[in-house]
Order: C-alpha cells, then sequence, then structure tokens
C-alpha cells in the first residue's frame, strides 16, 4: 500500500470507531443493545446518504478491499466466540418448554419465510429459485444468540427458569441455522468444484476426535484446572484462525470454521481460560466488527426506496415477526407455559441483530439477494432487535421484578466469579 493509501485507511478506521461507539452509546442510553447503533453507523456511512457521494469520498475503491479483510476478520472472531458461548449443558436441562419453544421458533417463522420468497420471487433477479427459497426461510428464522443473553444479562433475566429456557431454545435455533446455511452455502458457494464441500465430512470428524483432545491435553493439566495466559490464547486464537481459513479453502465460508472451532475449545476444567479467551476475543471484536458493519452498508442503498419497496419492507417486517412471535408462542403454549411467560420467551427470540447481518451477507454473497432486497431485509435485522426491549417492558408490566443478581457472560461460560 502506498503511503497516501495507508493515511486514508487510518482515517477511514478511525471514523468509523467514533461513529460507531457514539451510536452504540447512544442506543445504549435509550435501552437498546450497542449493535444497533453500531449497525446504524455501517447504514449511515453508506450509499444510502448523499447517494453514495459521502461513502465514495470518505472509503475510496483502493481502500476498501483492506476493510473487507478487516470485516472478515472481526466476523470471522465473532462467530469463533459464538461456539465458545454455547454450553452443550445450555441446551438441555429445561425439558419440554424448550424442544417445544425451539421446534416454533424454528419450523413456523421457516415455513413463513418460504411463503414470502415466493411472494417475493417476481420483483428480483435470482439464479437459483430453490436456493433462495430455503435461504429467505432461513434468513427470517434465525435468532441472534449473543444479543439475546446480553439483554437477560442486563433485564435481570439470566437467572430465572425462563431465561434458561430462552437460552436453550435459541442455541438450539442457532445450531440448526448455521447447519442449514453451512447446507446452503454448499449447494452454491463451492465455485464449481463442489467435490470439495465433501471433505467437511472428514474435517469435522478430525475436529471433534483428534484436534479437541489435543486442545485438551495442550490447555487443559490433568491434575488442576487450566490456567489463563497469552501463550494459550494464541493457541487458541492461531486455531480458529487456521479453522476458518480450512473451511473456506473447502469452498465453505470462513465463519464455519471459526465457529466450530469455538464449539471443541475444552469446557471440563477450563472454566478460568475460557473465560480469557473469551474477553480478549470480545476485546478484538469491538474493535473490528464496526469496520464490518460499515463494509455490509456499503450495499445498504435505502435512498431508491419506493413504494414497492415500501410494501415488500412490509410484507418482510410481517412474516418475520409475525412468524417468529407467533411460533415460539404456540411452542410455549403448548409446553404448558403461562400466557406472560410464553410471549416474553417469544419477544426474546425475535431479536436478530448481527447474526442477521453475518447471514444476509453470505447470502449477498453467493448472489442469493440483489442489493435492493438485501437492503430491506438489513432494515428487517434492525427493526426486529430494536422492537425487543418495548416489547420485553410492555409484556413484563406489573409482572414482579425476579429476585436475582444480573448474570454476566463470564459466568454463562462458566468463569468464576
Amino acid at each position: 500500500m502506498s503511503s497516501h493509501q495507508l493515511q486514508v485507511l487510518f482515517l477511514d478506521l478511525a471514523i468509523i470507531l467514533v461513529l460507531a461507539r457514539g451510536l452504540g452509546h447512544l442506543a445504549s442510553r435509550i435501552q437498546q443493545p450497542p449493535v444497533v447503533g453500531e449497525i446504524l453507523a455501517g447504514v449511515l456511512l453508506g450509499p444510502t446518504l448523499l447517494d453514495g457521494a459521502l461513502s465514495d469520498t470518505l472509503f475510496p475503491a483502493d481502500v476498501r478491499p483492506v476493510l473487507s479483510g478487516v470485516a472478515n476478520l472481526g466476523v470471522a472472531l465473532f462467530m469463533f466466540v459464538v461456539g465458545l458461548e454455547l454450553e452443550a449443558t445450555t441446551m438441555k436441562g429445561h425439558g419440554r418448554a424448550t424442544v417445544a419453544a425451539a421446534v416454533g421458533s424454528t419450523a413456523v417463522p421457516f415455513l413463513c419465510g418460504v411463503a414470502l420468497a415466493f411472494a417475493l420471487l417476481p420483483g428480483h433477479e435470482v439464479r437459483d429459485r430453490a436456493t433462495f427459497v430455503v435461504f429467505v426461510g432461513l434468513a427470517v428464522s434465525v435468532t441472534a444468540f449473543p444479543v439475546l443473553a446480553r439483554i437477560l444479562t442486563e433485564r435481570g433475566l439470566s437467572r430465572t427458569a425462563i431465561g434458561g429456557i430462552a437460552l436453550a431454545t435459541a442455541a438450539f435455533v442457532d445450531v440448526v441455522a448455521w447447519s442449514a446455511l453451512a447446507g446452503v452455502n454448499a449447494s452454491v458457494g463451492a465455485g464449481g468444484d463442489h467435490w470439495r464441500v465433501l471433505l467437511m465430512a472428514p474435517y469435522l470428524a478430525v475436529m471433534v476426535g483428534v484436534v479437541r483432545p489435543l486442545l485438551r491435553r495442550c490447555l487443559v493439566p490433568r491434575d488442576r484446572p487450566a490456567e489463563p495466559g497469552p501463550l494459550k490464547f494464541a493457541v487458541v486464537l492461531i486455531g480458529a484462525l487456521l479453522s476458518a481459513a480450512a473451511t473456506e479453502a473447502m469452498g465453505m465460508h470462513h465463519i464455519f470454521g471459526a465457529f466450530l472451532f469455538g464449539l471443541i475449545v475444552p469446557r471440563e476444567g477450563a472454566r478460568a481460560l475460557r473465560a480469557d479467551v473469551h474477553d480478549r476475543t470480545s476485546h478484538l471484536t469491538s474493535i473490528l466488527l464496526p469496520v464490518y458493519f460499515v463494509v455490509a452498508g456499503f450495499q445498504v442503498d435505502l435512498g431508491g426506496v419506493g413504494v414497492a419497496g415500501l410494501r415488500e419492507l412490509g410484507l418482510i417486517l410481517l412474516v418475520a415477526v409475525v412468524g417468529k412471535f407467533g411460533g415460539t408462542y404456540l411452542g410455549a403454549r403448548a409446553a404448558k407455559l403461562p400466557p406472560r411467560s410464553a410471549a416474553t420467551l417469544a419477544a426474546l427470540m425475535n431479536t436478530r441483530g448481527l447474526t442477521e447481518l453475518v447471514i444476509l451477507g453470505i447470502g449477498l454473497q453467493l448472489g442469493l439477494l440483489d442489493n435492493a432486497l438485501y437492503s430491506l431485509m438489513v432494515v428487517m435485522a434492525v427493526v426486529t432487535t430494536v422492537m425487543t426491549g418495548p416489547l420485553l417492558t410492555r409484556i413484563e408490566a406489573g409482572r414482579p421484578k425476579p429476585d436475582t443478581d444480573a448474570d454476566t457472560v463470564r459466568e454463562r461460560i462458566g468463569a468464576a466469579p
């Protein structure tokens, strides 16, 4: 890179961080997750304002590939953290309520999304109709597990029964969503070399049967709990990056490799180590993810949304909210949860946040979404995340506040207080 390009890159990174932090802080002040403000920062720095003149001036074409690389690193580390946070014990232990809510929260919005896809088909150029239909169904079914966990913490619901059911349900939905997305990616994302996707089966076997035991042997002593340290963090981080590179080489997206590595990091006897890895990686992602929002915002252009676009947006929002809220509520009520608890769970599962942006970005990259539909789906992700807080406030009005300390992310992944 030339000296001028470096100057522009450093200036761009500073602008991104200032705006993301500022809007994230404002979002927190109005009781919204900071990610809402950070996503809005990305949209504002995109072509929506001034017909793209602002984004073209601030982010010239010769710097954007570097920003894209930084963004991909950020989202890979984010997915590693998501895998690290998922606990096998989180996904069980709540019995019938979790199973019923998870099925309702997955199947109903997916079927509604399939119907939505058929309604959207006439207005958009789609190269693979069947995959497009499946992808839209998947896109409206997702729940943002990390954002959900933080909402539970902020509202003091983490130690309650409904909080446990929500975490277990979201974990199940996340696993199903990423598995299904891996299938979608395999069907259209191998660039013609679909044989490479077949390598995923032995790769999974090696990761679980070989790499996981090796990690335990290297990181967790036999006679005492694993202690954190820079070297162990480096080992885990290198493993996550190598795993991301491996799945990318197989024709899959790099997020799957990073996510998988987070899943296989040792749990038993590694509470402090995992908390340390989580904290260090989260500090990195807090700096890198705003760059991802801006790169994603380059493709969001709301300036040209006309009447037809507004109709599509209304339909997308209706299907996303009704399908997710209704499906979760019906599943919870089928498991005999009280109406207010079922509604609380449904509102929580309707939050999408960054997870939705990652999925939409893959759809755009694979050519399953055009820029217009991608822009509308990003708006849906923001709106459904924003509405979670007010919905919970309204549902919980009049209910006594749970007598519990708010659980922290550190405690939720098993670290010592």
